[in-house]
């Protein structure tokens, strides 16, 4: 039967068994006609881990996760963010400003509120979110994308040291490993920063096995900054996987989602022999926070898209 290594995105998570739990429940939710219950299906499902690489605990707060109020989705999102990033500390300060500046930061040396939630702003911008909040949010993504393309050295905590990215990558090719030999298809779902990390091992890290398809969920593959870092192995006219994954490559995006919207389109970007074989879907989410987890797997078109990859 089918297998789905999952990999999340930026930010504090509950630990690995439960953050799992959650994400199949989220896809089992909703209306009957459209839910997958993986195990119902005999769908066997995996997590790559990763928060503890640079976070220092799990986040206990595990219903928040679990909510459809969109508040706590929020929370959930960017309550215990850790750290923000200085030009000070960047490995690249050039590359970490136009970042920066092309996700609409003022500065990425940031200044927390106490309670994003309830901060005002007359910045006007084309996000639903309040100023504050999205600065709070992407001042975290800065910092991880960051640890993760420049394969940082970071302590979590004061007993171990990790670099970044190496240790993430040994984690996700485990994973894909051992999922290669519960089941087929294998399928890889990845959200936010989770799909860099999936892309980044498919295409350069030449031990990482093969999966039948990826899917990917309000991705900032789309960002010049984020690709300037995969080359060379990524071009642009031939940036398709193809040697590691055998079928599609189905990419889900909202145009709202803070994390995609700056060019949620992936089929021009990583072509295969100059063709464009990325299947981009926009499915628009509900609320304010667009770039909930939660909100992308209640998507029709998303489990359409996965029960057609799953084969269920």
């Amino acid at each position: 039967m089918a297998h789905v290594t999952m990999i999340h995105g930026i930010g504090q998570k509950p630990e690995e068994a439960a953050l799992l739990g959650i994400w199949r429940r989220a896809l089992a939710g909703g209306p009957h006609e459209t839910r997958i219950d993986l195990g119902a299906n005999g769908v066997s499902s995996s997590m790559v881990y990763w928060a503890d690489v640079l976070y220092p605990e799990p986040d206990p707060n595990v219903a928040a996760y679990e909510s459809i109020d969109d508040l706590e989705a929020l929370r959930s999102d960017v309550d215990n963010i850790g750290q923000t990033i200085t030009m000070d500390e960047a490995a690249d300060p050039d590359w970490l400003a136009r970042l920066a500046g092309r996700l609409l930061l003022e500065d990425p040396a940031l200044e927390i509120p106490e309670d994003p939630l309830n901060y005002g702003s007359d910045v006007e911008e084309r996000f639903p979110l309040p100023w504050a909040l999205k600065q709070r949010f992407l001042g975290a993504f800065l910092r991880d994308v960051h640890h993760y393309l420049f394969n940082v050295a970071w302590t979590p905590r004061s007993s171990e040291t990790y670099q970044v990215q190496h240790e993430i990558r040994r984690r996700f090719v485990e994973k894909i490993a051992s999922g290669a030999k519960k089941g087929r298809p294998h399928v890889v779902v990845s959200h936010s920063m989770g799909t860099v990390i999936a892309y980044d091992c498919l295409v350069r890290v030449p031990d990482c096995p093969g999966v039948d398809a990826l899917v990917t969920l309000g991705s900032p593959l789309g960002i010049d900054e984020v690709q300037d870092k995969l080359a060379p192995e990524w071009t642009r006219s031939d940036g398709f996987p193809s040697q590691k994954v055998e079928g599609d490559w189905v990419n889900i995006f909202d145009r709202l989602d803070v994390v995609a919207a700056l060019d949620p389109v992936l089929a021009n970007d990583f072509r295969r022999g100059g063709l464009e074989v990325v299947r981009d879907i926009h499915e628009p989410n509900s609320g304010v926070w667009r770039h909930s987890l939660r909100k992308y797997f209640e998507g029709p078109l998303l489990r359409t898209e996965l029960k057609r990859l799953l084969q269920i």
